[in-house]
C-alpha cells in the first residue's frame, strides 16, 4: 500500500528534474498509469494542456516547443497510447524540437503475460527518439540523487529532438498527499531551493570561425535561406544585401525575400547561367521547400559550398563536397563580418521583382494561388503564420512576399499532413499571438479532433480544393489518380465547426475572405473559413507563363 503514496514521490522529482531544464509546459492525456504524474503536474507550477487524442496531443506538444524554443513534456498512460506520439516524435527528430515524452507503464511482472493495456514499451520510437531512459519501478531503496542524475544526463546528452523517459507505476496507482517518505524527498537538500540541475554536463561549442573569410567575402557568393528564425532571418538578409550577393529564400527563412518567386525564374536559362558564375554558395538552414531552389542547388558546383546549421547531421541531399558547419546562425554571422560592396548579378533582383510582379497581374482569379500571393494582406498584427503541407506551403514559397521577421512556422521534417491544427494551437498557445493558419482538406479532415483545442484569435483557414490536388502533378492515369491519390471527399467543414464551436464562414471572393480574417481577429472563438475552389496545382507546373 505504500506504492500510493511514493508513486507520487517519485513522479514529483521527476517533473521538478525537468523544470531544471526548462520545461515550462506540459501536455497530458487522460490515463490511470499515468495518474501519479498527472496529479503531479496539476499540483506544481507547470502550464498544463491536455486533449483526449494522444496523437494530437503529441503535435500540440510540437506547435509549443516550436513557439516557445523550450523543452516540453508529454504524460501519457500505457498501451498505444504511447504509439500515438511516434509521429510527432519522428517530426521533432528531423526538425530538432525538444519534446520529453514520459510513458507510464506496467511493472515488469506484467509485461508478456497477457495482462490488459500491457505491450512493450522501451525502444517503442527506435531511433526516432534521440535518448531513452527505461526507469526501474518506484523504490525508497534507490535514492532520489540516481534519479534526477540520470533525467540530467538523458536530457544534457541529447539537448535536440525527443527523448523517451518509460516510467513504471505499481498499484496502488496514487493516494492523497502525505509526509510519509519525507527522508528521501528531503536527501536531495538545497536543491529544492534551487533552479539548476543535480548534475550539470559542461560541453562548450564554441562558434567555428573560418580563417578563408575575408578571402570568400571579395568574390561572387550566393546565398540560400532555409529554416531559420526570425531574428536569424532579418539579420541574414542584411548580410547579404551589404555583401551584394543574391539571397535566394525559402518561405520559412524570415528574409523578406528580396530575390521573391525563385520557384518560377530559376526555369530561365538566362537566371541559371547567371547563377553558374558564384564561386561560392552558402547555405543557412536545411530542408527546402521549393523543389526547384533544391533542383538547381543539386545541379550547382560552385567552388566552395557551405552549410551552416544549427543541428547536427549530414543534411544535404545532393552531397556536395562541402563545409558542413554545426552552430548558431546569428553567432556565425556575428563572427563573419560583412564587407560593403555592390551587387554583382543586380539583373537577376530585377528579374525576380518583375516576375513578382507579374503574378500579382495574373492572379486575379479568387483561388488558393491568389490566397497564396497576397497572403501578407491577411496577416494579423503582432501574429504568426502557420502553412500546411503538400500544395499549401509549395504555393505560399512561389508566390508569397512576407514582411522579413514575420514569424512563419510549418512541420518540413517529415513533411506530413498529420497533427497540422494541433502543431498549429501549439504555436498560438506557445507564442500568446494571434495565429493565421492554413492547411488543405484532406489535413484537415486528417486532424479534426484537434479543432476541440482551439481558440481565438485563431483563423483556420481550410483550402477545399477536391483533395490531394498535389497529386495531379504526377504523371498517372487520371481514373488511377483519382482513386488512389486524390481521393476527393464530400464533407462539410460548416458541421466541422459547429460541431467544435467555431465561427464558419465561407467567403466566395477576395474582399469576402479578408472581411472574414478580421472578424476573426476580434472573436474569442476560433474561426474556420473554408475556400471551395479549384484546384491552383497548375500555377506550380507552369501555368504561371501563359
Amino acid at each position: 500500500m505504500s506504492h500510493r503514496i511514493f508513486n507520487r514521490r517519485w513522479a514529483a522529482v521527476i517533473l521538478e528534474g525537468l523544470t531544471r531544464h526548462g520545461v515550462q509546459h506540459i501536455s497530458i492525456a487522460p490515463g490511470t498509469r499515468s495518474a501519479p504524474l498527472t496529479l503531479e503536474a496539476a499540483a506544481g507550477h507547470l502550464i498544463c494542456h491536455t486533449h483526449f487524442d494522444e496523437r494530437g496531443l503529441g503535435y500540440l506538444a510540437l506547435g509549443l516547443a516550436k513557439a516557445t524554443c523550450r523543452p516540453v513534456a508529454i504524460v501519457v498512460t500505457s498501451g498505444t497510447a504511447v504509439a500515438n506520439l511516434a509521429p510527432a516524435v519522428i517530426e521533432a527528430s528531423l526538425t530538432g524540437e525538444r519534446l520529453i515524452v514520459l510513458s507510464a507503464d506496467r511493472p515488469p511482472e506484467l509485461i508478456d503475460c497477457g495482462a490488459n493495456q500491457a505491450i512493450t514499451q522501451p525502444g517503442i520510437f527506435a531511433s526516432h527518439a534521440g535518448g531513452a531512459l527505461n526507469l526501474p519501478r518506484p523504490s525508497a531503496d534507490i535514492p532520489a540523487r540516481w534519479l534526477v542524475a540520470a533525467i540530467d544526463a538523458l536530457l544534457q546528452q541529447h539537448p535536440t529532438g525527443a527523448v523517451h523517459i518509460n516510467v513504471p507505476f505499481a498499484e496502488p496507482l496514487y493516494g492523497e498527499a502525505s509526509s510519509t517518505f519525507q527522508a528521501w524527498h528531503d536527501a536531495l537538500g538545497g536543491w529544492w531551493r534551487e533552479k539548476t540541475p543535480w548534475l550539470s554536463i559542461h560541453a562548450e561549442r564554441a562558434t567555428p570561425v573560418s580563417g578563408s573569410w575575408p578571402g570568400w567575402r571579395q568574390k561572387r557568393g550566393v546565398i540560400v535561406a532555409g529554416k531559420i528564425t526570425a531574428q536569424q532571418g532579418v539579420a541574414l538578409a542584411e548580410w547579404a544585401d551589404t555583401l551584394g550577393w543574391p539571397l535566394l529564400a525559402d518561405i520559412q527563412s524570415h528574409t523578406g525575400a528580396p530575390f521573391p518567386c525563385s520557384e518560377l525564374w530559376l526555369q530561365e536559362p538566362q537566371a541559371r547561367q547567371a547563377l553558374e558564375r558564384a564561386d561560392i554558395i552558402i547555405q543557412f538552414g536545411a530542408r527546402l521547400t521549393g523543389k526547384r531552389l533544391t533542383s538547381w542547388l543539386a545541379t550547382a558546383e560552385p567552388a566552395a559550398y557551405w552549410l551552416i546549421d544549427p543541428l547536427p547531421g549530414h543534411l544535404d541531399p545532393a552531397h556536395h563536397r562541402s563545409q558542413r558547419i554545426v552552430a548558431d546562425i546569428g553567432e556565425w554571422l556575428a563572427a563573419h563580418k560583412a564587407v560593403s560592396q555592390p551587387a554583382w548579378l543586380p539583373s537577376l533582383q530585377a528579374l525576380a521583382l518583375e516576375t513578382h510582379a507579374a503574378m500579382a497581374e495574373k492572379l486575379r482569379e479568387f483561388g488558393e494561388a491568389q490566397l497564396a500571393q497576397r497572403l501578407a494582406e491577411l496577416l494579423p498584427e503582432q501574429g504568426v503564420l502557420f502553412l500546411g503541407n503538400s500544395l499549401t506551403i509549395r504555393l505560399a514559397n512561389a508566390f508569397a512576399r512576407l514582411p522579413a521577421g514575420y514569424p512563419v512556422y510549418a512541420s518540413r521534417g517529415a513533411s506530413g499532413i498529420d497533427g497540422l491544427i494541433a502543431t498549429a494551437t501549439g504555436i498560438q498557445r506557445g507564442s500568446a499571438r494571434p495565429l493565421l493558419a492554413i492547411v488543405g482538406d484532406l489535413s484537415a479532415l486528417y486532424d479534426v479532433n484537434s479543432l476541440a483545442l482551439t481558440a481565438g484569435p485563431l483563423v483556420l483557414i481550410v483550402v477545399n480544393n477536391g483533395g490531394g490536388q498535389i497529386f495531379s502533378l504526377l504523371p498517372t492515369p487520371e481514373k488511377e489518380r483519382e482513386r488512389f491519390f486524390t481521393l476527393p471527399q464530400q464533407a462539410s467543414f460548416a458541421s466541422a465547426a459547429a460541431m467544435f464551436g467555431l465561427t464558419y464562414h465561407q467567403p466566395a471572393d477576395w474582399s469576402s475572405l479578408r472581411v472574414a480574417v478580421e472578424a476573426g481577429w476580434r472573436s474569442t472563438a476560433a474561426t474556420l473559413i473554408e475556400l471551395k475552389v479549384e484546384a491552383g496545382v497548375q500555377w506550380l507546373a507552369g501555368g504561371w507563363e501563359k
